[in-house]
C-alpha cells in the first residue's frame, strides 16, 4: 500500500524563525485526514514544505517519505516526477496556479504531456475526458477558453483536472473552495468525494472551517501556531475534542453550523 509520511517537518526562516514545529502524520491511499486550522497556524507551509515549493528564505526539516523513499530536499528533477504522478495538488485560488496566458486546454495538456507522454489527438481527448470528469459541460468551449473567461468555479473545477489528470496516489486540496459561495462550494466537495472515492486516493484536505473538513475527512490534525496539538478520527475530535484549542474550533463550528454531528461523513 502506497504510503505518504511526514515525520518531525519542521521549517525556518533565514533567520532561524521557527514557523511550523515538529509536525508529523501518515497517509495511506484510500485515507483522508483533515488538516484544520485558523490562519498562520501552518496550514499552507505544511503543505508547500511536503511538495518542495516553500518560498525563498524558508527552509524545511525533518523527513518527508513517498512509499518510504525521502522527498524532503530531493533534487528538482525527483520532485518534477513526484509532483503530478505520487502527489498533486490543488490550491486555493486557481487563478495563481493557471496561467493567464495559456488557454485551459493547453494547461491540462501539459501534465499530460510531461507524465504520461500523450501528444497530438491522444492529449485532446485526455484533456476533454478530465474536463468532463470534473463535470465541466462543453468540455471543448472550455478547453478553448483562457481563465479569465470562465467563472471561478469552473477554473476550481481546471485546477482539479489538472492535478488528477496523471492518475496521482495523493491528492493534497489546500482549502479548494474556501473562495466559493455555499452552493459552488457544496458541487465542489461532492466531486472532490466523488473523484477521491472513484480512484482510492489518499487525501490531504487542508482548511479552516471545521464542519467542512469533518465532511469530507476521516481523521483530523489540528495545528495551532504552527505545531499539531490534537488528532483523531473525525467523530472523536467533534464529540469529544481534548486540546482547549479544538474545543475552541468545535464551539465556534457549532455557532456557524447547528448540529455538527450532521456534518460528519
Amino acid at each position: 500500500m502506497r504510503l505518504l509520511e511526514a515525520e518531525n517537518l519542521t521549517v525556518r526562516t533565514a533567520d532561524g524563525r521557527e514557523l511550523l514545529q515538529d509536525v508529523s502524520f501518515r497517509l495511506a491511499r484510500g485515507d483522508r485526514l483533515g488538516l484544520i486550522g485558523e490562519s498562520g497556524a501552518g496550514k499552507s507551509l505544511t503543505v508547500l514544505a511536503v511538495v518542495g515549493l516553500l518560498p525563498a528564505g524558508m527552509a524545511a526539516s525533518g523527513r518527508v517519505l513517498l512509499d518510504g523513499e525521502p522527498i524532503l530536499g530531493a533534487p528538482e528533477r525527483v520532485l518534477n516526477t513526484v509532483r503530478g504522478r505520487g502527489i498533486a495538488v490543488v490550491f486555493q485560488d486557481p487563478l495563481a496556479a493557471l496561467d493567464p496566458l495559456m488557454r485551459v486546454g493547453a494547461q491540462v495538456a501539459e501534465p499530460l504531456r510531461r507524465h504520461r507522454g500523450l501528444r497530438g489527438a491522444a492529449a485532446r481527448r485526455a484533456v476533454l475526458e478530465a474536463l468532463a470528469e470534473v463535470r465541466l459541460s462543453d468540455p471543448d468551449r472550455i478547453a478553448r477558453s483562457y481563465p479569465h473567461e470562465i467563472s471561478g468555479g469552473q477554473r476550481q473545477r481546471v485546477a482539479m483536472a489538472m492535478a488528477l489528470a496523471c492518475e496521482p496516489a495523493f491528492l493534497i486540496a489546500d482549502e479548494p473552495t474556501a473562495a466559493l459561495d455555499g452552493t459552488v462550494q457544496a458541487e465542489m466537495l461532492a466531486l472532490l468525494d466523488r473523484l477521491v472515492t472513484a480512484r482510492g486516493m489518499g487525501l490531504l484536505f487542508v482548511g479552516h472551517d471545521l464542519a467542512v473538513v469533518a465532511r469530507i475527512s476521516h481523521r483530523i490534525l489540528v495545528l495551532e501556531g504552527g505545531r499539531a496539538v490534537e488528532e483523531g478520527e473525525v467523530g472523536d475530535v467533534l464529540r469529544a475534542p481534548s486540546h482547549p484549542h479544538t474545543r475552541d474550533l468545535v464551539s465556534a463550528a457549532r455557532r456557524l453550523h447547528g448540529a455538527l454531528e450532521r456534518m460528519l461523513p
